[in-house]
């Protein structure tokens, strides 16, 4: 049995807490492989709720391990913010949460740079969350970085002060103002509350589960087109959010991979900077904003909103292998009287492509849109596939006839139980 991957198709926020949650009974593993505290998954049951930035979205059930792998960048202040937000649901986190040894640490310099560079870019700054996670990333690559094990260490304060004597320098080079002695206080008090926790080397515990053929969820954060790689390069973030993220994120052989599914939503957002070929500058795109309640779930900044776009998903879904899609948010579009879908990009030169460009930055494409009637009704009352109005199944199909996948799982209110699963989800 293999290694189960989720992720975003677009450009993050799709929905991923929702749906790791709605399928983690079906996993006894559910794993971060990437990202930190700049990710924020939304789960919504019983009334309540709850966003998740670091630890993964299987918390709530008791029975099931959930593991922050290697591949995710960790701020101990953050993590102990989520964990004592946690306490009032009585979830044992002594008993289902483990922290990979590897996984990167961000210390309150990384915050003050990711500041910094934003602050020098200027016009040409990327949207950073300023969580620190790039300049992180940065001394993990760089070979200067902390990781979780080194707070056992008993040499830790001087691991740290060689680091921070790097970022000071680098902030007195920007001249950029900060107050650092309350940041270090709430650190290392962080440090300390995350010791009582399982840290562990995670890479075995997910082989094991691998040879005694336990489900594994493998969660992703951000958006395939946010991949360092791959992405609206520079204006991605700073790790692999792909398919092959989950490898060496969490220590796991490609052939152990199983189902990849991939989640959008019935529209795109997007946060920052950055192209966006279908993005609505109009009243439709408010519309969206509105219906959609389209505001950062880890920023507050207002989303960017515009059509589905066809040619980026058809990129995403090549690059990660997607053998499953999950729709998200198709309430959103109860109350418009047409709706759109991008096929193809007009070029410059006039030609058609349904290629996600390189060059997609400086040479701006015109989106070619095939307009559907939309369903004009709520969809309170739909639960199962069979009940949904018939332009809604015609929006679905062409879809899945475009994209050559089958949409098994459909989003239509935030809520847990909204969730309408056309067939079996796992092999």
């Amino acid at each position: 049995m293999g290694v189960d991957v989720l992720l975003g198709l677009q450009w993050g926020d799709e929905g991923k807490g929702k749906i790791v949650d709605f399928l983690a009974p079906k996993y006894k593993v559910v794993a971060r492989f990437q990202g930190g505290p700049n990710a924020g998954h939304t789960l919504e049951f019983d009334g309540n709720k709850h966003v998740l930035h670091q630890i993964p979205s299987g918390i709530f059930r008791q029975e099931i391990r959930n593991i922050i792998g290697n591949g995710v960048v960790l701020d101990p202040i953050i993590f102990r913010k989520e964990i004592e937000a946690l306490t009032k649901y009585k979830v044992d986190l002594s008993k289902n949460l483990f922290i990979s040894k590897k996984a990167s640490i961000i210390i309150p310099t990384h915050r003050l740079l990711d500041a910094a560079y934003e602050q020098a870019k200027g016009e040409k700054k990327i949207g950073s969350t300023l969580k620190g996670i790039g300049p992180t990333y940065q001394d993990k690559v760089a070979r200067h970085g902390l990781r979780v094990g080194d707070i056992l260490a008993t040499n830790f304060t001087e691991r740290y002060t060689a680091l921070l004597e790097r970022h000071l320098s680098i902030l007195d080079a920007h001249q950029f103002s900060y107050d650092l002695a309350p940041l270090e206080k709430d650190f290392f008090e962080a440090v300390e509350f995350m010791n009582q926790f399982n840290l562990v080397d995670s890479e075995y515990l997910i082989n094991e589960a691998i040879e005694t053929q336990e489900t594994i969820l493998a969660e992703g954060a951000q958006g395939s087109l946010l991949d360092i790689d791959f992405g609206s390069y520079p204006f991605v973030t700073s790790s692999n959010t792909m398919t092959a993220g989950a490898c060496t994120g969490l220590g796991v052989a490609p052939r152990h991979i199983g189902e990849v599914l991939g989640i959008f939503k019935a529209y795109c957002t997007r946060v920052g900077s950055g192209p966006f070929p279908t993005e609505l500058l109009n009243e439709e795109g408010e519309i969206l904003r509105r219906e959609g309640k389209e505001f950062g779930s880890t920023t507050g900044r207002p989303r960017r909103c515009g059509w589905l776009d066809l040619p980026a998903l058809k990129y995403a879904i090549m690059i990660n292998g997607v053998t499953q899609l999950i729709m998200m948010k198709v309430d959103v579009l109860n109350s418009f009287d047409t709706i759109k879908i991008c096929t193809h990009y007009r070029l410059k030169n006039g030609e058609l492509t349904e290629h996600f460009p390189y060059d997609l930055l400086d040479e701006e494409v015109e989106p070619v849109y095939k307009e559907f009637k939309g369903w004009k009704t709520s969809l309170q009352n739909a639960t199962t596939f069979d009940l949904l109005p018939s332009e809604l199944t015609e929006y679905i199909a062409f879809i899945e006839d475009s994209l050559n996948l089958p949409i098994t799982l459909l989003s239509v209110s935030p809520d847990r139980t909204a969730t309408l699963q056309r067939e079996a989800v796992l092999r």
